[in-house]
């Protein structure tokens, strides 16, 4: 059993399954949620649940974070019941939502000054979806400083496979350039799904076809049978698409980076939240794109 206490605030569909792969690590596991029926399944299987993010903290040596973005890691860090208040010794607090570079070496240097150094930020976005972190095959993209990132890192390399590339923010970065990746093939594969279906095609043979050229990605494999059945039903939200084209597009600038698709690929997102579409699954592009074009 491992000496390293983990706590994971965010229990909802990357957060419980990689809680899930943290404890069976060997790890001693400390969850909370807001809903406490969310940690019953890990309690039955060996965690400890605490009412607040207060009693967490004083629990932990590191903290997960799995929540949306950073506005939700504030709420849970400040007050009276928050983290921070908890916080009794050093700590690593890793930040795996997706966020932009920024914010997080914001948040970083905020936290050393209130806590004299004793609470430490590192990213760790993930990438694979709700079917990796479910078999435990994300990739873990880490940024921080060595001593930091080496106390984390067989932690979240439990929920799959965790490189360190670089200072903080490096998470970050490379999670940017992973969503305009994402965001690319998923809206090219339903502009694809959609024009074979106008044009008489069995859409499923096709992607399974397509599936054996230069076509072939993991997300033609895990979500093919969405655009067959345009079935859209809530995954990973399209509205988070929103902010993590964002903060690809702000880092691009950082960087002087042309952007000749991922602006496009913005309007798309956001048109799709827009129309009321953002809940669903980010292969709800096929049906956004079929509504936009009427047959005919």
């Amino acid at each position: 059993m491992s000496a390293t206490r983990v706590g994971v605030v965010g229990l909802g569909t990357m957060g419980a399954p990689m809680a899930g792969h943290v404890l069976a690590a060997g790890y001693p596991l400390h969850v909370t949620a807001r809903r406490p029926e969310a940690t019953t399944g890990l309690v039955a299987a060996g965690a400890t649940a605490h009412a607040t993010a207060r009693a967490l903290a004083a629990h932990s040596d590191v903290v997960l974070s799995v929540l949306p973005d950073l506005p939700e890691l504030v709420d849970v860090l400040e007050g009276p019941d928050g983290l921070l208040a908890g916080v009794t010794g050093p700590l690593v607090l890793v930040v795996c939502s997706t966020s932009a570079p920024a914010g997080v070496r914001a948040l970083a240097t905020t936290l050393d000054a209130r806590t004299d150094g004793r609470v430490r930020v590192v990213d760790a976005p993930v990438s694979g979806g709700q079917e990796g972190a479910a078999a435990g095959t994300l990739a873990v993209m880490v940024g921080g400083t060595d001593d930091d990132v080496a106390r984390v890192l067989p932690v979240v390399g439990a929920t799959g496979t965790a490189v360190h590339l670089g200072p903080l923010g490096s998470g970050q970065v490379a999670k940017a350039c992973n969503q305009v990746v994402v965001a690319a093939t998923v809206t090219a594969l339903a502009e694809a799904a959609v024009v074979a279906e106008r044009s008489g095609l069995d859409v499923g043979r096709m992607l399974d076809l397509l599936g054996g050229g230069y076509a072939a990605s993991r997300l033609l494999e895990v979500k093919k049978h969405r655009f067959v059945a345009h079935d859209h039903s809530p995954s990973g939200p399209a509205r988070y698409m929103v902010k993590d084209l964002r903060a690809a597009l702000e880092e691009a600038r950082a960087t002087g980076t042309a952007t000749v698709l991922t602006d496009v690929l913005l309007e798309v997102f956001t048109d799709v939240t827009a129309a009321g579409l953002g809940d669903l699954d980010t292969s709800v592009v096929q049906d956004w794109l079929a509504a936009r074009t009427p047959r005919g």
